[in-house]
């Protein structure tokens, strides 16, 4: 099993892009989430690794406005109701945020609202699959990654997307 990873400087700290097989597999929002997530299998740093360098360049380019959506390669590991909405979250367009329901519609299953919340949860490619673009129905911020809303706001507010503190 090949696992790579490069970093990027951004203002939500640093962020760690996880290459394995050829396929981005994570994205993690400071060390302490990388720890957490990498510690069994950890994955050894490299920018030589092609993958890891393009991500590397799309995450850069991302976090100053020159790209608004990326193009790799993903490993998206998840049931199918988990793929499903990380499919409606990754055509949610740049700068647009979807309400937990637009959401459950999208999938056609509008009782799903909770589920929802659960499968952005473990959305293992955060930033990438845009899962900060859900916001609840009135506007306002809700969990993200459990309880980080301050991420959620820094990506809605760099991407120019309206919301209700």
């Amino acid at each position: 099993m090949n696992r790579l990873y490069g970093t990027v400087e951004s203002e939500l700290g640093t962020i760690y892009i996880v290459v394995k097989d050829g396929l981005v597999s994570a994205v993690h929002i400071g060390v302490e989430d990388f720890k957490r997530h990498e510690r069994v299998h950890q994955p050894i740093f490299s920018l030589d690794n092609e993958l890891v360098k393009e991500a590397v360049q799309q995450m850069k380019d991302y976090f100053s406005k020159r790209r608004q959506d990326f193009d790799l390669p993903l490993q998206l590991e998840g049931t199918e109701f988990q793929q499903s909405v990380w499919n409606v979250l990754h055509s949610i367009p740049f700068g647009t945020t979807y309400s937990y329901q637009e959401v459950a519609e999208k999938i056609g299953n509008s009782k799903a609202v909770r589920a929802i919340g659960q499968a952005n949860k473990a959305n293992r490619l955060p930033v990438i699959i845009p899962c900060h673009r859900v916001i609840g129905k009135n506007q306002k911020l809700t969990g993200y990654a459990g309880t980080r809303t301050d991420i959620k706001e820094k990506l809605l507010t760099l991407e120019g997307a309206g919301f209700k503190r």
